[in-house]
This record gives C-alpha cells, structure tokens and sequence, in this order.
C-alpha cells in the first residue's frame, strides 16, 4: 500500500488539486503553498516526517539505503542522514554528473560533502553502482499521491535512476501539503512503494 497505516489516517489533508491539472500548474501551486512558510516553519514540518522515518520497520532492517541531502525547500534529511550512519548503516547519496543525470556515492561523514550543482550539498565518496545491493530508498518530490506517483523538478534526474532501483523498497517522503489527490503519471514514472508525509 502506498501510503504507511501509520499516516493514512491524515488523507483528508492532501491538498484538492483536480485530475486535469498539468504538472507544471502542479508544481506553481506547491511551489506558491512553500512561500507561506519560513525556513524554520518548514524545518517544523518535517520533525515529524523524519521521525516516522525513523521509526518504520523498513529503515531499521535495511543495511544500505539511498538518502538524499536536502535543499531548504524539502523535508531535512541533514540530522537523518548523519543519525542513520551513525548507527551503522552505509548511506549513499545522489550526485549529478551532467544534465538529467546522477550517480550514486558512499557517505561517510560530513567531510564527505562539497558544494555542487543548484548549490546542493553532494557527496565526494567512493562512487556506487551495485544498485540490488541497496534495502531502502528515500526519494524527494514535489508532491506525491495517495497511490505513490511522484512529480519532481521536472529535469528528469529521478526518472533515470529510480528504474534501476526496481527491487529495492522505495518511500517517497514529503511535507503534509505535498500530498495531493492526483499526481498526472507518464509511462517511464516509477511509484512509490509508501509515502510518508
């Protein structure tokens, strides 16, 4: 089921947009619905997404999982990321390597970290490819649906790597006005196994 038992309760709170609304409008609408937050407002918001994170049977049997390092504008993985290393897990994180394009590589403390495209903090580690290797995938999105179809940025990054990822758990996670009744899906569009808002 796409979206956890533990959070299903709060569907009533996505936000109406209707099925014949374009991506592009989609994201205009969330992108209008982030300004009416402060960064610390936002920081807020996604305590409690990150706790549920933390708290879910998939990340604490996963060895390895895909995180991201967060942009202001996205549920904060900073603390998660570090918290989750630390407690022994191996934690790899995205780095773009051209247009529409990212790779995958080893996290292993903040040193790890440098500046790199759209400003966003990426990873210099050791580069990894074994995808099966990978129990748990975290995934950033615009907005998400109550069936786990993802929107993103719209420069095709996810797209390209969540179909390698084919056997590996993914949870899309986001804050509560991100989940909307219907996100519109293409063919090449990979689903969320759960989402956590």
């Amino acid at each position: 089921m796409p979206l956890s038992t533990a959070v299903s309760s709060n569907l009533n709170q996505s936000s109406p947009y209707n099925n014949s609304m374009d991506k592009q409008s989609l994201r205009k609408e969330i992108k209008n619905k982030k300004r009416q937050f402060t960064s610390q407002e936002l920081c807020e918001l996604s305590f409690p997404v990150v706790m549920r994170l933390l708290s879910h049977p998939r990340i604490k049997t996963a060895n390895t999982v895909m995180l991201y390092y967060s942009l202001p504008d996205e549920v904060d993985t900073h603390t998660l990321v570090d918290s989750l290393l630390m407690s022994g897990k191996h934690i790899l994180l995205p780095r773009v390597t051209g247009e529409g394009t990212m790779e995958l590589r080893r996290y292993t403390g903040p040193s790890d970290l440098a500046q790199g495209a759209y400003n966003i903090m990426e990873p210099t580690g050791e580069v990894f490819d074994n995808y099966t290797d990978i129990n748990l995938a975290v995934i950033p999105g615009v907005a998400f649906d109550k069936d786990g179809n993802r929107m993103g940025r719209g420069k095709g990054y996810y797209d390209r790597l969540l179909p390698k990822l084919a056997n590996t758990y993914k949870i899309g996670i986001c804050l509560p006005f991100q989940l909307v009744e219907k996100i519109p899906t293409d063919e090449h569009d990979v689903r969320m196994d759960e989402v956590l808002f």
